[in-house]
């Protein structure tokens, strides 16, 4: 699986604690973080990280471009909710794409331990079915039935 990981300044050595404590299980893993968080990371574990820029320099919109190709499993991003963020619109485009495209997202300590004891478990596999699965061409989906037109909305429920 790969899994990326962001951390607001305030939110950094919760975010070095949280990978130490976890190393077993993420060495199993594609890892990716913005630039100081990786740094910090790989500094005091022995995982291998890939960095992309900082998120306020652009690394939240490369990671958004990951997700936006559906080719990332989880985000660990430890926010500050109580610090005003320079980058805010980056980061809520972030968080965006990581529902459009049905990407975990955990937040906060509290959620993170509960999606990596589940990717512990195998609760990820799903992801699998994603990637081995996704549409390369949709245009060439659509041609494949033209006279069967798709029911969408509330107009497909009445009817059965």
């Amino acid at each position: 699986m790969k899994v990326a990981f962001v951390a607001h300044d305030q939110k950094k050595e919760e975010m070095i604690n949280f990978t130490i404590a976890y190393q077993h299980l993420f060495q199993a893993h594609e890892l990716f973080a913005t630039g100081t968080t990786g740094k910090l990371i790989m500094d005091n574990t022995s995982l291998e990280i890939f960095r992309f820029k900082s998120g306020p320099l652009g690394g939240d919109q490369q990671l958004g471009a990951l997700i936006a190709q559906n080719s990332l499993d989880l985000l660990v991003f430890f926010r500050d909710p109580l610090v005003a963020q320079a980058h805010e619109p980056d980061i809520s485009a972030l968080l965006r794409l990581c529902d459009v495209y049905g990407i975990p997202v955990a937040t906060n300590m509290a959620t993170a331990e509960l999606l990596v004891r589940a990717l512990e478990r195998g609760d990820f596999n799903w992801r699998d079915v994603v990637h081995d699965n996704r549409p390369v061409n949709v245009t060439k989906l659509k041609e494949r039935h033209p006279d069967k037109p798709r029911e969408i909305g509330s107009a497909a429920a009445e009817r059965h």
